[in-house]
């Protein structure tokens, strides 16, 4: 089981990573540094990409026949890295209203 702890906790450090990242492009993005915040997307999406490399790899075992106990650990792994990929996501959208709205002079223009 040692192991597949091992994996499951990849999928949680890449999936805070994600997160983290995408929450820095939202802050970035805030303070008008729109390049600044395209960066951290995509340093995000670098990170969810691994952690979801991984989810795939348990994916296939799965299929292959290799069963997965299903723990709290596994399921906590799960819902942290689709959380991470929805604040992703929505970090890419406040980061293109942060820019429309600075190229646009502020909300009232």
């Amino acid at each position: 089981m040692a192991g597949i702890e091992e994996t499951i906790f990849q999928i949680i450090l890449h999936g805070g990573n994600g997160k983290s990242s995408a929450m820095e492009a939202i802050a970035a993005a805030k303070s008008g540094d729109i390049p600044g915040a395209r960066k951290k997307i995509e340093e995000a999406a670098n990170e969810l990409n691994s952690a979801h490399l991984i989810q795939t790899s348990l994916i296939q075992r799965e299929v292959r026949g290799e069963s997965t106990e299903i723990t709290l650990l596994m399921v906590h792994a799960q819902d942290h890295l689709m959380n991470a990929i929805t604040i992703k996501d929505m970090a890419g959208e406040f980061v293109d209203l942060y820019e429309h709205v600075n190229l646009s002079g502020g909300v009232n223009a």
